[in-house]
């Protein structure tokens, strides 16, 4: 009897699918770096150390994934499409603004130079990818219970919000700083992603998009026509320093910050693996829909260990299960596609060779694709969350906004009070008219009315992925008339409240014990606000059901 002949693992639809996953990575690669040399980080701590780190979860991953689907066709006999693997660029972008960029100014007013505060928020960052990756592997026998009880708005909702405010607001600036090469880019992206047109000889709509920014950037920077003065300027051909050897190896230093400095970023960081997830199990069940009958539980325990491997040896973004799977598969991938991305990305990096890629992309080149995802986000979470939870997802947006405010104000007054309180340090030497005169100046610098509403904004906006999570899932339950339910959500709230992990007074978002904050040094009205919150969420857990039972007369059930 004759065996049946294996199916080829490689088909000549690998290629197109190899240049689209690569370039997904690529993308994130850059944004991740755009972001963390504008909050000031080393360049040699981002290019030689993070980098590879991070690149090294994308290969572990690819390379498991293709493994998975060539022993799926040997089984079934059937041609197999690899589960697509690459970074989560929300998570990425998330864990850049508020883990990374955070931790190295908090460094940094701690009185550490420029490289140090880079390390430190370097094993920050690390530990964080750590705790997701526990989280994840234990999460991952439980994702389906999580998508069963936590509401759609808020699963999705939470993450909405980040992709409307730093995935689609926040780029648009680097876009109209460089409008010649942004704008163009977004021209084109617009064109073929959203309006869904198709470009001469069907190229690849992003693709097309980078490479014209690219050389509109390169080209009209050689002719002068860029500005100078931009918060981007033009600064010309990166100089290639030749094949380097940069191994992602374990960093000891990171585990330091597992029980230190990571904690006051849990709350953003964990819900951002329980995301991916989430997002796992739709992306392997979207896959078995189309023939490719992968395991679940395998699927997400990789991506899981990818995460945890990859924190480990100093990266600092998580990897996910691609939701374009079935696009691939259209295409006519197999296993090659991902085995080819994952050597690309993970020994390109660890060469530097992807570090060279990443300089050689200006920002404004690829803006437009986080554009293009933010608002791709939220239309899947407007197009997945029932009509009657609209609501709630609108809720789940706010926390989001505010956040993104917060950060940005914070840019500004922090270095003012720093500014004001130097010189106030300095009015003793002075006669005491005169330093009583310019004490006076400087304390309406900033008006006292805006310094009130900036402390309730730092409480508003910190912890804002689970401020999120938490709004939109009582009024979800509201809506579904699950009054229990919404009541239990409010005490949590609560609790979570009274211990910083939402609502944090301090402007670095750490946690607390309430009962030690007097001795915080922060102003008075900061001190009363974890009670205030946490006794109001706790007042309306107990008003949901006192205003169901007057209302009896309806003999609706109540639900949990």
């Amino acid at each position: 009897m004759n065996e049946k002949k294996p199916l080829p693992w490689a088909a000549s639809g690998d290629w197109n699918a190899f240049f689209a996953l690569f370039l997904d990575n690529i993308v994130n690669l850059v944004l991740l770096s755009g972001i963390l040399l504008g909050f000031g980080f080393p360049r040699e701590i981002i290019f030689e150390r993070i980098l590879p780190g991070t690149a090294l979860g994308v290969l572990f991953g690819d390379v498991i994934y293709s493994i998975m689907a060539i022993r799926l066709s040997r089984r079934t006999g059937q041609p197999v499409t690899a589960m697509p693997l690459g970074l989560d660029t929300p998570s990425t972008i998330g864990m850049a603004f508020v883990v990374l960029g955070p931790s190295f100014l908090a460094a940094r007013g701690e009185g550490m130079d420029q490289a140090q505060a880079g390390l430190t928020a370097w094993h920050v960052g690390m530990a964080a990818m750590i705790w997701m990756g526990f989280v994840k592997v234990i999460f991952s026998f439980l994702g389906s219970k999580i998508q069963r009880v936590v509401p759609t708005a808020a699963l999705l909702g939470s993450l909405a919000g980040v992709g409307i405010t730093w995935l689609a607001a926040n780029p648009l600036l680097k876009i109209y700083d460089m409008p010649f090469v942004g704008l163009m880019a977004l021209a084109v992206l617009t064109f073929a992603l959203i309006a869904k047109h198709d470009l001469p000889f069907r190229l690849p709509g992003a693709a097309v998009a980078v490479v014209l920014g690219v050389l509109l950037y390169y080209g009209l920077g050689r002719l002068g026509f860029l500005s100078a003065e931009g918060m981007h300027p033009y600064h010309g051909f990166p100089e290639f320093s030749g094949i380097r050897f940069l191994p992602p190896i374990p960093t000891l230093a990171a585990f330091t910050e597992v029980f230190g400095r990571v904690l006051p970023y849990l709350p953003v960081a964990i819900p951002f693996g329980l995301l991916t997830i989430v997002g796992g199990i739709n992306v392997t069940e979207g896959a078995r829909l189309v023939g490719d009958d992968f395991k679940t539980r395998d699927i997400l325990l990789t991506e899981a260990a990818a995460t945890l491997i990859a924190g480990i040896c100093g990266g600092v973004a998580q990897t996910t299960p691609y939701i374009g799977h079935s696009a691939y598969r259209q295409m006519g991938a197999r296993s090659a596609y991902t085995l080819f991305t994952g050597l690309a990305v993970g020994l390109g990096a660890a060469l530097g060779i992807v570090g060279f890629i990443v300089d050689l992309i200006p920002e404004a080149a690829v803006s437009p694709i986080l554009i293009f995802v933010g608002l791709e986000i939220l239309a899947l979470s407007f197009r997945l969350t029932p009509q009657n939870h609209y609501f709630a997802l609108g809720f789940a947006l706010i926390p989001a906004i505010l956040s993104f405010t917060l950060i940005k104000l914070q840019m500004v007054i922090f270095p003012v009070q720093g500014v004001v309180a130097g010189i106030q340090a300095q009015l003793a030497t002075l006669p005491v008219d005169k330093a009583r005169a310019i004490g006076e100046g400087l304390a309406g610098i900033i008006p006292p009315h805006v310094l009130k509403e900036f402390l309730v904004l730092g409480a508003l906006g910190q912890g804002a992925i689970l401020t999120s999570m938490i709004w939109s899932a009582t009024v979800a339950y509201l809506i579904d008339r699950k009054f229990i339910s919404a009541s239990v959500t409010m005490i949590v709230a609560a609790v979570f409240t009274l211990f910083g992990f939402m609502h944090s007074v301090f402007p670095n978002g750490q946690l607390y014990l309430p009962w030690n904050l007097a001795s915080s040094g922060l102003p008075a009205r900061s001190l009363s606000i974890p009670y205030e919150f946490a006794l109001c969420y706790i007042l309306m857990a107990a008003l949901f059901p006192i205003l169901y039972a007057a209302r009896r007369k309806n003999n609706v059930p109540l639900r949990f």
